[in-house]
């Protein structure tokens, strides 16, 4: 049986393992407290302190609030930003696709995945040279090989052709970087999932205290993503099929319960981080600020009203799915609570707000945020499985997978949401994009897809943007990186 949030990494090395774009901050050695750079990586307790120190990026701003939510919800069709007119005009820019290489969306996002990158590589790099149990060695690379893999992912997803680095650079490496090919990263990713595939430990095979950590299912799913990308189904619906009979994950009976502290590392949990809120003046180390950039702004006042649903997500929704309910909060509505009524608030147009991302009353202020933060869940794989059995062309297969997950969103309504039926590849390719959007939304996952299908450009002209073809596919790299790079690093088309 699985716990609530029992692995709550924190950062507690008292070194600097940061790695700010290009910086050499992280060669000061000068000591922070007991531990320095040079006494760091002695016994078991640094090795675990270190990789727990790479999840405990995955909280902070850069991983959870609005520049997070700007390179994934905004920027589609599933959310607009919110919030009042004037206020973050940096998210405005992303969301009509009128920013450039200055905007601080495209900087945070690479900032924030490179330090997680040095933090990998610097657990890879100095945790074989520790004298400690060896099957708990093996397990923490895997986590931090894991960890690495997923920041490149979403990096060469974003980007495109992005600096590879794998070991810990020197100061005259810092400005010499290059892009490196796509399929040098993808090849880089797949090998360190597969690294730590072969090392980590099913979830149920996680003692209680160490509930939340990386697993196989986690790398596995990944890895299917990858290759969804790629286009590779055979091997895509390998990866879904090996985490379906593994029996580790399923469907929870209630949609809306995913989204609760109920469903906080429950059986359809793959890749969650925990996050916890502690009493204390200011956010602690296990919270993060994603509930509260996206709380409802106003009456009550639980955050600053970011990502608001937008019309054409509303307007997707078959009549009667109980999946927006659980996924938008209304002005005039209850809280899930039944706490309070969401007041009207006349500074902003239209509000409503991302029920997925709402949190009840918690110690400490709004950005103490306790919820935990859902990468990768059952129903996705379920979806992926699906979609790529269709591209294969065994729409029979792909059935009752998307099935499954229209099944669980009716659920004694017999009168909504009926079976999918056809087997017609076009058709049934139309159905399933549509479910994965439904099922997946505000979960930050619609980006990606309308990317890796080919498709942004038509969804986001229909929706009233202003796409240009190849060019708005990929973000611009950071205008800051490219000139401290003095030429190095190249822009990317019509930036």
């Amino acid at each position: 049986m699985r716990m609530n949030k029992i692995f709550k990494p924190t950062l507690i090395i008292a070194i600097t393992l940061i790695l700010a774009s290009c910086s050499s901050d992280f060669l000061d050695r000068k000591p922070r407290g007991q531990l320095t750079y040079d006494t760091f990586f002695e016994n078991e307790d640094h090795a675990l302190q270190s990789v727990n120190a790479i999840y405990n990026i995955f909280r902070s701003w850069e991983f959870t609030a609005l520049p997070y939510l700007g390179a994934t919800d905004i920027i589609s069709d599933d959310s607009d930003k919110g919030s009042s007119e004037n206020d973050a005009l940096y998210l405005a820019e992303v969301d009509q696709f009128q920013s450039n290489a200055t905007n601080s969306t495209y900087s945070s996002m690479w900032t924030g995945h490179y330090q997680a990158i040095f933090r990998a590589n610097l657990a890879i790099e100095n945790i074989p040279g520790i004298d400690m149990d060896e099957n708990l060695k093996a397990r923490l690379l895997g986590e931090a090989k894991f960890l690495r893999a997923f920041c490149y992912f979403r990096l060469v997803q974003w980007y495109g052709e992005v600096p590879l680095i794998t070991s810990i650079l020197t100061e005259d490496q810092f400005f010499t970087q290059q892009r490196a090919p796509i399929n040098d990263v993808y090849n880089q990713i797949e090998k360190d999932l597969l690294d730590a595939m072969a090392v980590l430990p099913e979830s149920s095979k996680y003692a209680a205290a160490d509930i939340g950590r990386v697993s196989k299912g986690a790398a596995r799913g990944i890895l299917a993503k990858l290759y969804m990308v790629k286009k590779d189904y055979s091997k895509a619906v390998e990866q879904c099929e090996a985490i379906i009979s593994s029996n580790e994950y399923a469907l929870m009976p209630s949609y809306a319960d995913i989204f609760t502290s109920k469903g906080e590392q429950g059986p359809e949990s793959i890749f969650e981080i925990s996050a916890v809120a502690i009493q204390a003046a200011v956010a602690g180390p296990g919270a993060s600020p994603y509930n509260m950039v996206q709380g409802v702004r106003g009456v009550p006042n639980l955050g600053w009203g970011f990502n608001r649903p937008s019309d054409n997500l509303i307007a997707a929704y078959e009549p009667g799915d109980p999946r927006r309910q659980a996924t938008v909060i209304y002005v005039g509505e209850i809280l899930p609570d039944g706490s309070t009524k969401v007041e009207d608030n006349p500074d902003i147009l239209n509000e409503r707000y991302n029920q997925k991302a709402w949190v009840p009353k918690h110690a400490g202020l709004q950005d103490n945020g306790p919820g935990n933060l859902r990468l990768l869940r059952y129903a996705d794989i379920l979806l992926l499985a699906a979609e790529a059995y269709n591209e294969l062309g065994n729409g029979a297969a792909a059935l009752p997978l998307v099935n499954q997950i229209r099944k669980r969103a009716r659920g004694t309504n017999n009168f909504i949401l009926a079976d999918i039926t056809t087997t017609d590849q076009a058709q049934l390719r139309d159905k399933i994009r549509k479910e994965r959007r439904i099922e997946l939304a505000m979960e930050q996952h619609r980006w990606f897809d309308l990317v890796r299908w080919g498709i942004a450009g038509d969804v986001m002209r229909a929706a009233g943007k202003p796409f240009i073809d190849n060019k708005h596919e990929r973000f611009p790299l950071p205008q800051t990186e490219i000139d401290l790079s003095d030429g190095v690093l190249d822009q990317n088309n019509g930036w």
